[in-house]
């Protein structure tokens, strides 16, 4: 029995025109079959047919629109690019294959040699790691500065700066920088500035309205939110996206119709977990600076946190990362993961599950002592992605670290 597309009923093109991102999250980017499928279709096919050798030709030489293959041309990824564009407000986004192959996507595309790039010190480890050692064997050259200084932005700006690149919040510190101010630097000087938005996402902030030229995720992290998957994403203009996507058809970190299609599922519930996480984050946060163990809480919530009322500007909720120290150093810090037995111990973050992790071993483990001291990675430091189980048991299970702590000190007596 062979069965047909169906052609004669007509379905209207949704009206997204001025919903909210919680809206979008749910119905933009849908890529509808004649099959009429309510859900997500997934189209796992490494390459596509044509009606003729003359249309084959056509679609390569890129004179008639349609798919190619599906390492630059598939119909899964391209949903999941329009509903994530839409939500940060962005004319297209470029799907990759990861979060790090996003930001070297980003810089192999649209940075030559010669060109210096501005980052901040508060960047995922492997960030740092891609411009101080990689990027640079191809004649780029970073300048690595506090994130909430501004004096020492304006101060490294050179005529060949190309890029500012920032976190905002910062991992795992959790700093929050002025992007409106990073912006104005940035186009006064004919560069580009690129935000990584993977902790705040487009629920709680969205860059490119406080000027930014490009934001990046690592779609791994909250937009997935279930740790399933890996891949990352590019937004930004029409013909910015059109030099990465150049990029990533001629040198491949695809994303695959797997893990869009993953990530289109966790988009949909994107804006109630993230409203979750905060939640939590903020409860434990409190809770944490209550903690006769605790020397300081890094979290964006708090009255204490020196950036508390530009985030309260920026964003609508404070993000589900928060990162403490203790009294002690390495050992203590160590004991204190060790001694919970439900939180997950691992370096991934954005998850329902909480996480928990020591990111002078772990995340920023590869940077030198200096640059650990410089980005304020302490060897007493522990940073927890908060997830959305009951916030009690959290607490309950965070306890057990305390207790560790106290039991090893009663030890050393």
């Amino acid at each position: 029995m062979t069965f047909r597309r169906e052609e004669t009923v007509w379905i209207p093109e949704s009206d997204l025109e001025g919903m909210s991102v919680d809206t979008l999250a749910v119905r933009a980017g849908q890529i509808r079959t004649g099959q009429l499928e309510h859900s997500d279709a997934i189209f796992p096919t490494s390459s596509f047919v044509y009606g003729s050798a003359a249309q084959a030709a056509a679609r390569f030489g890129g004179e008639e629109p349609g798919n190619i293959y599906s390492r630059f041309t598939n119909p899964t990824v391209q949903a999941f690019e329009g509903r994530i564009a839409a939500m940060e407000g962005g004319e297209r986004a470029v799907a990759t294959a990861s979060g790090m192959s996003a930001i070297l996507s980003t810089c192999m595309a649209l940075l030559q040699s010669g060109d210096h790039v501005i980052c901040s010190r508060g960047v995922f480890g492997t960030t740092n790691v891609l411009f101080q050692k990689y990027m640079a064997r191809f004649g780029v050259e970073t300048t690595f500065v506090s994130l909430t200084d501004m004096d020492e932005w304006q101060a490294s700006v050179r005529p060949e700066t190309r890029m500012l690149f920032i976190e905002t919040p910062s991992n795992p510190l959790c700093e929050v920088a002025d992007m409106a101010a990073l912006g104005r630097l940035a186009h006064d000087n004919d560069a580009l500035f690129v935000v990584d938005n993977c902790f705040c996402t487009p629920v709680l902030q969205r860059p490119l309205e406080q000027g930014a030229d490009i934001v990046i995720h690592s779609a791994t992290k909250y937009l997935d939110g279930q740790g399933r998957c890996v891949g990352g994403v590019v937004v930004g203009s029409e013909k910015m996206m059109e030099e990465i996507y150049g990029f990533l058809r001629s040198a491949g970190p695809t994303m695959s119709p797997f893990n869009a299609w993953v990530f289109q599922k966790g988009l949909e519930t994107l804006p109630i977990r993230m409203r979750a996480h905060c939640d939590n984050a903020l409860e434990l946060a409190l809770w944490l600076e209550q903690q006769p163990a605790v020397e300081r809480v890094f979290y964006a919530g708090l009255q204490s946190h020196p950036q508390h009322e530009l985030a309260k500007k920026q964003q609508t909720g404070f993000g589900g990362v928060l990162s403490f120290q203790l009294k002690g150093a390495r050992e203590e810090a160590w004991s204190f993961i060790d001694g919970t037995r439900m939180i997950s111990i691992t370096a991934n973050l954005g998850d329902v599950k909480t996480t928990i992790t020591h990111p002078a071993t772990t995340t920023h483990g590869r940077l030198s002592p200096e640059d650990k001291a410089r980005a304020g990675i302490t060897e007493n430091l522990i940073r927890i992605s908060v997830g959305i189980e009951a916030v009690e048991d959290l607490k309950t299970d965070l306890e057990r670290g305390f207790q560790a702590l106290r039991n090893a000190s009663t030890d050393n007596v």
